[in-house]
């Protein structure tokens, strides 16, 4: 198994055929382990999305990037190529239907799909159930988990066709445990568990295996909010996740690129054992009961 860590703390052992890669701020041994597969990742424009594209990308995949946002994603794209990758962008709206089926027939324009990373999300409203308008619960529901639906629906006939497909879906610790004022996220992350498990049973025997990785606390602003915050509120929403962070284990938040290492292996033949996982890169937080001090 690779090793994982933060820039300072690497092992002196070098894999044989690996080269050391700097992927964001994390550093990793990369062994192009994903040679001639095609992977999709949706919601690529950004975030998890686009740090597992580089990832996958680094590691020898041929990426799909998968988002709405044309130019963000082309950014993406461009990025896995000027780091020696193959990659190409394909506009989508992964809650749609038709738009899902045509994405799926273009990706596999080559007749293959290996790996499938289902990434694509937004935050919805953050207030209690009775806060929530009914249209905006339903724009949750559709893009974080209705999309996986369809992505899997269409994609698993082309994973089953290669005899060992991988499928890694971006669910979260929210999906876990209880969190405040977010009633369509968490229920949409645990409706991506449950999924994940499920698939599991029904296509192992079919060579497909599917795992999920919940992610805990994260530096990635999430549908760009602070963005769009005036500079004393976008600093003060930061530092109140960072002080969240700090009372877990690791006391940090993590970087974008330390998820998609975890991605990496599932998808990888180093994870050829792994199916029906719920896999938590969170610092530690579910692990622990916060009594108000770390």
């Amino acid at each position: 198994m690779l090793d994982f860590r933060i820039p300072g703390h690497y092992p002196s052992k070098r894999w044989p055929g690996c080269r050391t890669k700097r992927i964001g701020v994390v550093m990793s041994e990369s062994c192009r382990r994903l040679s001639g597969r095609v992977a999709i990742v949706t919601g690529a424009a950004a975030g998890i999305g686009r740090a597992t594209a580089r990832r996958l990308g680094a590691e020898g995949a041929m990426v799909v990037v998968v988002d709405r946002n044309q130019a963000e994603g082309n950014e993406t794209a461009r990025l896995v190529r000027d780091a020696g990758g193959e990659a190409r962008f394909i506009a989508c709206d992964v809650a749609d239907a038709a738009a899902v089926r045509a994405m799926i027939a273009a990706a596999a324009s080559g007749g293959r799909i290996d790996i499938l990373v289902n990434n694509a999300g937004i935050p919805g409203t953050h207030a209690p159930i009775d806060a929530v308008r009914e249209e905006d619960w339903d724009r949750v529901i559709a893009v974080n988990l209705r999309s996986v639906f369809l992505c899997c629906k269409y994609a698993i006939p082309y994973l089953e066709r290669n005899g060992k497909g991988a499928i890694v879906n971006i669910a979260s610790t929210f999906g876990m445990v209880g969190a405040p004022a977010s009633p369509a996220y968490s229920a949409s992350k645990g409706g991506i568990i449950a999924l994940t498990r499920q698939l599991a049973i029904d296509y192992g025997h079919r060579g497909i295996r599917v795992n999920a990785v919940s992610p805990g606390y994260i530096d990635n602003d999430m549908d760009q909010r602070r963005s769009r915050m005036p500079p004393e509120q976008a600093a003060a929403s930061l530092a109140a996740r960072e002080a969240a962070a700090a009372l877990q284990p690791l006391g940090r938040q993590a970087d974008v690129a330390e998820i998609a290492a975890a991605v990496a292996f599932l998808v990888s033949d180093d994870a050829s054992f792994a199916t029906g996982a719920i896999v938590p890169i969170d610092g530690g937080c579910t692990a622990f009961f916060n009594v108000g001090m770390r």
